[in-house]
């Protein structure tokens, strides 16, 4: 992460929580949507997501029915043993993991189960999606613990200030 404005970004995106809350809630989603993809990109070229594995170390995805389905026939386990093993259901009713980090991140962040992850995963962290604006509180949430989410909503801001 050697861009500028990636420098002490936590500490920023912390700083800067009430102006994000500010700028999602009044600017208009359909002028900003459309620069969610290139920002998305350009993120994802300045940051290494080895290096950091935050998503992975303090949150859950949620566990759908067929990411239920496939990876316990990836890991060699009954779908009911999978849920056991590994997942608990949360108060929104959505299967999540009982340990924190993923018991599929390596010491190396690495993921065991990349190829065959839950969709939110493949989804995360949302930043060339209509969610982005559409869910403000998840979109706060992540820039606190994700330098790429930092990086796009402070992008959007210059881009719509000028």
């Amino acid at each position: 992460m050697s861009d500028e404005l990636l420098e002490n970004w936590e500490q920023k995106s912390k700083e800067r929580q009430k102006l994000y809350k500010t700028f999602l809630g009044r600017t208009h989603k359909n002028d900003i949507i459309y620069s969610l993809p290139d920002l998305h990109e350009e993120a994802f070229e300045k940051v290494d997501c080895l290096t950091c594995a935050n998503c992975c170390k303090n949150f859950s995805p949620r566990f759908k029915p067929p990411d239920l389905r496939r990876i316990s026939k990836v890991v060699g386990m009954k779908e009911s043993e999978f849920i056991a093993t590994y997942l608990r259901m949360d108060e929104e009713g959505d299967y999540v993991l009982i340990t924190k980090p993923c018991p599929f991140l390596g010491e190396d962040n690495f993921c065991s189960i990349y190829e065959n992850r839950p969709s939110d995963c493949k989804r995360f962290p949302y930043t060339d999606e209509d969610v982005f604006v559409k869910r403000p509180a998840l979109t706060l949430k992540n820039s606190t613990f994700c330098p790429i989410v930092y990086h796009v909503i402070e992008k959007l801001i210059l881009e719509v200030n000028g």
